[in-house]
């Protein structure tokens, strides 16, 4: 796939600062961090392996691809270290940015203020990590954008795996302890001013016990 390789980043991270012109009032971002290894999956990888942990990593980068080309909306890759040219995402339907900020929150912030600079009217923001996510939920997500505030996708480990807004909540970004279980409550309660919309609740892969449920995740921790 070529998302390994650091060959084709000379140059590419320029790509970060291109201005594209929307083609739809509706963008969904993707938060993918760079498949390294040991650098991915780090906890999982403390039960697997490091290597089979960036191979899970990999298989969840694809099938998070694969969903999100069936969104209805411009998508836009936020990449965590290098914008890599030549990999899954391609670039007739991604457009490839670079995260910006201190801690998630800043990150996650900065990428949305910039989408509502552009003109788009309903943003929202998966990760990349999730088998149960699907093209629906996110569409729906912008279906529900028209009459609530803000849509949020709950996830299992207290967090959450979606989040979608058409106005910016900077509170939601800010004095959040990111990777615990208080994430989503602390969240609720930022917004308790807002019409909020829950999806169903997900299961984010972080750990070997949120993935050994998964047939098609097995061979990556049993093969020889």
């Amino acid at each position: 796939m070529g998302i390994l390789s650091s060959k084709h980043t000379d140059g590419a991270n320029e790509m970060a600062t291109d201005f594209h012109f929307p083609t739809s009032k509706k963008a969904l971002i993707i938060f993918t961090r760079n498949p390294e290894l040991g650098k991915c999956k780090t906890r999982l990888a403390q039960t697997i392996g490091d290597e089979n942990a960036l191979e899970v990593y990999k298989f969840l980068l694809n099938h998070t691809a694969s969903i999100a080309k069936e969104v209805k909306a411009d998508h836009y890759v936020f990449y965590s270290e290098n914008i890599i040219k030549d990999d899954l995402w391609d670039v007739g339907t991604f457009r490839k940015k670079l995260q910006k900020g201190d801690d998630l929150g800043q990150r996650m912030q900065n990428a949305f203020v910039e989408l509502f600079e552009m003109g788009y009217e309903k943003v929202a923001i998966i990760g990349s990590d999730l088998l149960d996510l699907d093209a629906e939920l996110v569409n729906n997500t912008f279906s529900q954008l028209e009459f609530n505030d803000v849509v949020i996708g709950p996830a299992l480990d207290g967090g959450y795996y979606l989040l979608g807004m058409k106005n910016l909540y900077p509170k939601v970004f800010q004095n959040k302890a990111w990777g615990t279980s208080s994430i989503l409550n602390s969240t609720l309660q930022d917004l308790q001013n807002c019409s909020v919309y829950l999806l169903k609740e997900l299961n984010d892969i972080d750990t070997f016990e949120d993935m050994r449920d998964y047939e098609q995740l097995k061979k990556f921790y049993t093969k020889k």
